[in-house]
Parts: structure tokens; sequence; C-alpha cells
């Protein structure tokens, strides 16, 4: 009778030992499709230890291995596409410009941008205009409740402009 005691002991401690099996911990497609969303997303960092981890668990993975090798190649574009979207959804309750120059209705969207995603995106914008074409533009914007990217794309409609997404800025010139 004091082995049934002390054999359902031993059960109880080994039954979390067996609960935890392979099926349970993730496998590397779960990091390589996390890798991928993390493409989608722009966020370089996380996609390439995404598939470095899928290939730490399969280093046979070659959808792994491959999105690996075109991430190096490709991450400035990446990295600028997840800056677009985070500038992108960050909502401007009011905007305000009457007869501001270019320069400075982008110093401020960039203010604005800033405090609304409190700290989290960063607008650095840069005016490529070695012609002045754009140094006399004056906007005059009312909008309320619009994403960050909508007032840019206003702004550069008024001054006959264009913006590129690089990876750490946005680069204004004329059109």
């Amino acid at each position: 009778m004091k082995t049934r005691p002390l054999l359902l002991s031993l059960t109880l401690l080994a039954a979390p030992a067996f609960a935890e099996t392979p099926a349970a911990l993730p496998s590397a497609d779960v990091f390589y499709r996390k890798g991928l969303e993390a493409i989608q997303a722009g966020d370089v960092d996380f996609a390439r230890s995404s598939f470095e981890q899928a290939l730490r668990l399969d280093p046979n993975h070659a959808n792994a291995r491959y999105q690996l090798a075109e991430l190096n190649r490709t991450a400035p574009r990446v990295a600028a596409k997840g800056r677009e979207a985070k500038f992108g959804a960050v909502m401007l309750p009011q905007i305000q410009f009457t007869d501001a120059e270019l320069a400075d209705a982008l110093v401020a969207l960039g203010q604005m941008v800033e405090k609304e995603s409190k700290g989290g995106v960063t607008a650095n914008f840069i005016v490529e205009d070695p012609r002045g074409k754009l140094a006399g533009k004056k906007i005059t914007l009312q909008l309320k409740n619009l994403p960050a990217k909508a007032v840019l794309n206003y702004l550069l409609g008024q001054a006959g402009a264009k913006a590129r997404f690089d990876e750490h800025a946005i680069v204004v010139q004329p059109l």
C-alpha cells in the first residue's frame, strides 16, 4: 500500500515534463512566417532574427535561408517601407497652415507627427532642390483627423513636389 502513494507522486512529478512535447514548441515554419510578416511590416531586425531562429531549428529550411539572403540585399528598402507605414499610421487631429513656406510646413508636420506618436515616429525631412524650385512655395491647409501620409500628400501637391521614403529620411524633391 505504501508503494501506491509513492508511485502516484512520481507520476505527478513527471507529468510536467511530458506536457511540453516538441509539438508544443514553435517550429521553423512558425519563425519563417513571422519573418515574412515582419518584412511586410518593414521590421528588418525582427525579420532577420525570425529567419535566423528558423534556421537554428531547421538548418535545411531553404525558404528561410533564401529570405535571409534577400533581406540582406533589400534591408534598406524594407526599412524604408516600414518607416513609411509608421509615418502614415500617425493620425493628426488638426492641421492648419496659412501661407507657410514648404520647408516650414515640413518642419511643423514633423513636430506634429512626433508629438502625436509620443516620440515613436520621427519625420526627418530632407529637401533636395538644387535649382530652388520649391523655395518660394506657399502652403495653405486646414485639415482635421487625417493620417500624416495624407497631410504630406496635400503639402506636396500644393508645392508641386514628390517624396521618397528612404531608410532614415523622407526626401522631398520638385516634380
